[in-house]
């Protein structure tokens, strides 16, 4: 008995030597999104499917039908968890209170949106303006009511040039840190010419969570906030150097990391990005 302890007790400790090896070696979140067919046919069957992927951490964008009290007992019942709800512009300006009655029914900790009124084509400071103080309005209710944190989700868009900068910094210099936090979408943000790896460390303190995303080599970028979704793939697979910005948003203190594959492969997708996830060194 003595002599099966200490084997044990040596590949615990090989095991956690290993781990402490690697990048990322736990399972990350996913947005649901990703399964959004899926989910809008089977509810429960597709968070088996989310749960068979060693997923716990779900951000939903839609309840897809379903009642949050019943969402949350179904998520319970699998050992999941909803961190973060996303909701439209409209929804979070117009009905702040009961965006954030939902969350808490669901557990979530987060409100996400993910978009600001503009022109096609013409993001301007106007419209930066505009969310800056709607962004701190909201933010205050939904902290000091209800112990929300309210993050905004760039989209592309934002990255239209500001003075030395570009009107997504004007927006994070001018949102209350108290108020708003936000979500960096690293396709997003690669996609309109930035570096998201250089953008945690620009704002470390502001980031509290990742759209983990890669973009198809050969595609070229700009503002407009819009590309094929079939753009999106395997993890490593594409233009963005994902260890730099895991390495980034680890020393910035990023907790939540979604993958979000908004492709038409995202189940044959998914697991192989969270497979090259586990496979990066530190």
């Amino acid at each position: 008995m003595i002599g099966f302890i200490l084997v044990s007790f040596g590949t615990v400790n090989t095991a956690v030597g290993q781990s402490k090896k690697l990048l990322f070696p736990e399972a990350p979140g996913i947005v649901s999104f990703t399964y959004r067919n899926l989910f809008a046919k089977d509810v429960p069957s597709t968070l088996d499917m989310i749960k068979g992927n060693g997923i716990t951490d779900i951000e939903f964008s839609n309840l897809f039908g379903q009642k949050p009290e019943d969402l949350k007992r179904m998520l319970d019942e699998r050992g999941l968890k909803c961190s973060s709800y996303g909701v439209n512009w409209e929804t979070i300006t117009t009905k702040t209170n009961e965006v954030a009655q939902t969350a808490k029914v669901l557990g979530a900790k987060f409100i996400r949106i993910a978009n600001i009124p503009h022109a096609k084509g013409s993001f301007t400071l106007d419209n930066a303006k505009n969310a800056v103080s709607e962004f701190n309005r909201v933010g205050k209710i939904l902290a000091d009511n209800y112990e929300l944190t309210f993050i905004y989700h760039n989209h592309g868009f934002e990255f239209e040039p500001y003075e030395d900068k570009t009107l997504y910094d004007y927006i994070v210099n001018n949102t209350n840190p108290k108020y708003v936090s936000f979500e960096l979408d690293i396709l997003w943000a690669f996609f309109p010419g930035q570096d998201p790896a250089k953008l945690l460390e620009t704002y470390p303190s502001r980031y509290v969570a990742l759209h983990l995303k890669d973009l198809k080599r050969g595609v070229a970028g700009n503002n407009s906030g819009g590309t094929d979704q079939n753009n999106d793939v395997v993890l490593g697979t594409g233009q963005i150097n994902i260890p730099a910005v895991i390495k980034a948003a680890r020393k910035a203190g990023v907790k939540h990391y979604y993958i979000e594959d908004e492709s038409s492969a995202s189940v044959e997708q998914v697991p192989q990005s969270i497979k090259y996830l586990n496979t990066l060194k530190k």
